[in-house]
This record gives structure tokens, sequence and C-alpha cells, in this order.
């Protein structure tokens, strides 16, 4: 079993593919780590900056070069912009 490359909380940026552009965030957060898939590849769960769901991705779906590149320049994934989905100010509770 490989040991995993990437550590949870590691920003890393995914290769462009016929739903990744090249142009769009391709940066993302990995949240978990899974256990390695069929063909030996590590499994991350990752979540992007602007979404409220998380995503499973094999290694070979990291772009290392980029990757390297934004851990250089010191580039993160943005947080979620809204912060929580949920507001506690907006609960309301009968009485």
């Amino acid at each position: 079993m490989n040991a995993n490359v990437y550590a949870i909380g590691d920003t890393v940026v995914l290769k462009a593919s016929l739903t990744r552009t090249v142009a769009g965030d391709r940066a993302c957060r990995i949240v978990g780590l899974l256990p390695a898939a069929d063909r030996g590849e590590n499994q991350y769960r990752v979540r992007f900056g602007d979404e409220n769901f998380e995503r499973r991705i094999v290694e070979s779906d990291i772009d290392t070069a980029e990757t390297a590149a934004s851990v250089r320049k010191g580039e993160t994934a943005s947080p979620t912009a809204g912060g929580s989905w949920l507001k506690m100010s907006n609960i309301r509770i009968g009485k």
C-alpha cells in the first residue's frame, strides 16, 4: 500500500478535464483520506471553496506540477465565502 502523499488540510490543484476547465478554479482542500482504490492509487475526499459538498478523487487526478507551484507561491483554496450555510440567528424555537 502506498503512503499518502498529501495530508488533511493540504491544498491541491486538480488536472483539467471535461468537467474542470483550465480557466476555472481547480484548487481544492483535502478533508479526508480514504483507503487505496482497486488500482492501488490513494484516494482523497476534497472540497472546493465555493461548494458545500465533498468529492472523491484519486491521486492521478491531482496535477502535481501545479500543486507544487501553488504551494511555492503560498496560495490556498479560498474558504467558503458565506461561511456556514446554517445561521444560528435564523433558528426560531416555538414556545
